[in-house]
């Protein structure tokens, strides 16, 4: 029997960790732990992705959509960097993930050798824990700690070993005195952080202060749905999420009036800016310009990471610890509040906003307008369904025309907007969940990026339904050009790509949408369809996404951008007149 490696070892400490999947690309800087890997199939999966950018975003797409850890796996130089942007997406949205690299021979490291990058050294902004194995003695020991790490922090861990280590048995390699063997656990230990009575009754009393009060609740709320639901209740509190906590509840609840920011709703908006008080649960919502002025309103914030306190808006108390704990001793200290005038002008609001989305993704007019695409989507996904979607003006239209209901789940990239990660989330979810329908729906600049990923879903033969809404343009940036600028679009263009035909090739089920009249027939037949699925639609270019409130200035920067020379400005102008006059009636 040969003698258990290095790499037998890291693999063993994963297992022991419950990791079960494992996303990543071989290559002979890891070709040891890859051994490790085949000897142990049948209790670890290894996931071939095409790119490891890729595997970088399921790992991520793995630990939002199930809790878990999440685990990619590259090799050295290259492959490692690769996994940097889906990486930052996990540390960025607060995210479980371990990374596994190699390195080259331990004795050329620093030499100039092929491959020759320090992935460790690369990964030191990234990573909560960043280590170098340094011998099989060294191995559990590292692999535990990053685990643990990774889980406790909900960040980043990186793991990075040289290739001749990976293969090196552990009876030849020598532990140091003070490396006394099994002094390791794989038992995790729960936070029991509460906030104090004193602190509580402090944060009730602002709740009990106020008049007009609205509930922030973010991804970290995503657990918390009763209890936010029957705090919101007692206060007459509008519940307002960012598109990370889109899921916390459902959109067609009574007491949400949805999104907030520049893809929100406009009585989320409203709320937030005539406020009193300031509920914030779980969310460290980055745009600071769509809170409420400084001074304005009494402010609480909820959230697990201390160091997130405060970070957005300023708070006059501060409860750390997890949502539901805190909400449910928070709870029994709220009075009742009768008036509800604060909240049915809310919803009264959620009703004109409503028929106005209603309007526009119901319209027939050509070319096809991407709202209708995600309101037809919409009417047909079942309550089971899990949602990804990508960074652009594809992110407005499922924020505003896709309803969370029932145990949907949904997630994108929130902090980093990236693009690209729509469909490798989506593949991670249905390995995850092969008995639930997985969509994804994405633009055709974040599609084009890592269109590999289609092969992924082959391979495994996942059964996701790819949405690609073409406008054969970088949406938001063009928009963000125009309307925050004032300048011409420029270099926002993109070559036109037959996705229909490419995803056939990669052997998927396809179709094309360019009639609004044909979409929910089209849509309809697609998700009916086992296996992989891509629905090609072929929108307006020119449809911008409407800001929930049109700013003064936002209004004259966009009319200076089509005076300056915008490419299709008589196009656009008429589009963006056509939108505000419908908004207006």
């Amino acid at each position: 029997m040969a003698s258990k490696t290095a790499a037998d070892v890291l693999v063993d400490t994963l297992i022991e960790w419950g990791v079960d999947t494992i996303f990543g690309l071989p290559g002979d800087g890891i070709n040891g732990i890859i051994e490790s890997l085949r000897k142990r199939a049948d209790e670890i999966r290894f996931v071939q992705v095409r790119h490891e950018e890729g595997a970088a975003f399921m790992a991520c797409g793995y630990a939002k959509f199930t809790g878990k850890l999440g685990v990619c796996l590259a090799t050295s130089g290259p492959g490692g960097i690769h996994l940097l942007n889906g990486l930052y997406d996990a540390k960025l949205d607060g995210q479980p993930v371990l990374a596994i690299t190699g390195l080259q021979f331990h004795d050329l490291i620093g030499t100039h050798t092929q491959q020759d990058v320090e992935l460790d050294k690369v990964f030191q902004d990234v990573a909560v824990y960043n280590a170098r194995v340094m011998g099989p003695a060294h191995t559990r020991n590292v692999v535990e700690l990053a685990c643990r790490s990774a889980l406790a922090y909900r960040g980043v861990a990186h793991v990075t070993m040289p290739v001749d280590t990976q293969s090196q048995p552990v009876k030849a390699d020598y532990r140091s005195k003070r490396n006394i063997a099994g002094h390791v656990s794989d038992r995790m230990a729960e936070s029991a952080h509460i906030p104090t009575e004193h602190q509580i009754a402090e944060a009730a009393a602002i709740l009990n202060a106020g008049e007009r009060t609205v509930i922030l609740a973010g991804r970290g709320a995503l657990g918390a749905r009763d209890q936010v639901i029957a705090l919101a209740e007692r206060l007459g509190a509008p519940i307002v999420k960012p598109l990370l906590g889109k899921g916390v509840v459902p959109d067609d609840h009574p007491l949400t009036t949805g999104g907030t920011g520049l893809l929100g709703t406009r009585p989320s908006q409203e709320a937030l800016e005539s406020c009193d008080t300031l509920l914030i649960v779980g969310s460290s919502y980055p745009y600071i310009e769509f809170y409420p002025s400084p001074g304005q309103a009494k402010a609480i914030q909820i959230d697990i990471d201390p160091q997130r306190i405060g970070l957005r808006y300023d708070v006059d108390a501060a409860l750390v610890g997890d949502s539901v704990r805190v909400l449910e001793l928070l709870l029994p200290r709220v009075d009742y509040r009768q008036d509800r005038s604060f909240l049915e002008e809310a919803q009264a609001g959620m009703r004109d906003w409503r028929a106005l989305m209603q309007e526009r993704g119901t319209r027939r007019d050509t070319p096809m307008k991407p709202q209708v695409v995600a309101h037809e989507l919409n009417e047909l996904i079942p309550d089971n369904a899990i949602l990804t979607t990508d960074s652009g003006t594809i992110t407005t239209w499922i924020a505003r025309h896709v309803d969370i209901r029932g145990d949907m789940m949904f997630s994108c990239s929130g902090n980093l907007a990236t693009m690209a990660c729509g469909l490798p989330y989506a593949n991670a979810a249905a390995i995850a969940y092969p008995n639930r329908p997985v969509i994804a729906f994405v633009g055709d600049g974040g599609l084009s990026m890592l269109m590999s990923e289609l092969i992924t879903a082959k391979k495994y033969d996942l059964d996701v339904k790819v949405i690609v809404i073409k406008n054969n343009t970088l949406g938001q940036i063009k928009w963000e050009q125009m309307v925050f600028l004032g300048n011409p679009e420029y270099g926002c263009e993109l070559e036109p790509v037959d996705f229909a035909t490419i995803a056939r090739g990669c052997g998927f089920v396809s179709f094309t949408i360019t009639d609004p009249a044909q979409c929910a027939q089209t849509l309809r037949q697609a998700l009916a369809t086992p296996g992989p699925v891509l629905v090609e639609a072929v929108v307006d270019p020119h449809e911008p996404p409407m800001p929930p409130k049109i700013e003064p200035g936002q209004a004259a920067k966009f009319a200076q951008s089509l005076a300056r020379g915008t490419p299709n400005a008589g196009r656009i102008a008429l589009t963006a007149a056509s939108d505000t006059v419908r908004e207006i009636i």
